[in-house]
């Protein structure tokens, strides 16, 4: 399932040679998949427990609500996500639904931009960063950050991913 219409041509184009549909919209059918991957994409956990056969298997990588929070901090701008969102969070809300949590890793891996066009490109490839974004609004902060990379070499931010495998009980 691809959620990000900008991403769906693509998705479908390149797995339709191995049969793959690609889905925009959860299906209605329970206990219908083995196996559900989801990277960087909601997760409804309810719907996935639902979906998978007993057994089945869901393996999550996810960017948690402080991903780059340090850029918006440095520009002004609000933080990037309005509500907490990381292991604990995303394990309570599936073990909540009836899964069993199996694996958990979280991770803030480092991210320098040692020039400001990076740090505009990041911004202009994800939206949800700084939701009011153009170089224009943000001129004084980017020319600000500027001096500062020119100054330091470069400007580090942290990261923030989480993976979560969680596996729906079989039945007694």
């Amino acid at each position: 399932m691809e959620t990000w219409a900008r991403n769906t041509p693509a998705a479908r184009e390149r797995l339709a040679p191995f049969g793959v549909a690609v889905q925009t919209e959860l299906p209605s059918e329970e206990n219908e998949f083995d196996l559900v991957l989801s990277r960087h994409g909601r997760l409804p956990a309810a719907d996935i427990a639902r979906l998978l056969k007993p057994g089945g298997v869901l393996l999550t990588q996810q960017v948690g609500s402080g991903d780059l929070a340090e850029l918006n901090t440095a520009l002004g701008a609000p933080p990037p996500h309005p509500r907490r969102w990381d292991a604990e969070v995303a394990v309570g809300t599936l073990r909540a639904a009836g899964l069993h949590v199996t694996d958990v890793r979280e991770e803030h891996p480092l991210l320098a931009f040692h020039d400001i066009a990076a740090v505009v490109h990041q911004l202009r490839s994800v939206p949800w960063q700084i939701r009011d974004f153009t170089p224009m609004r943000y001129e004084r902060e980017l020319a600000r950050l500027s001096a500062t990379i020119r100054a330091r070499g470069s400007f580090t931010v942290r990261s923030h991913r989480f993976l979560v495998r969680a596996e729906r009980p079989t039945e007694a």
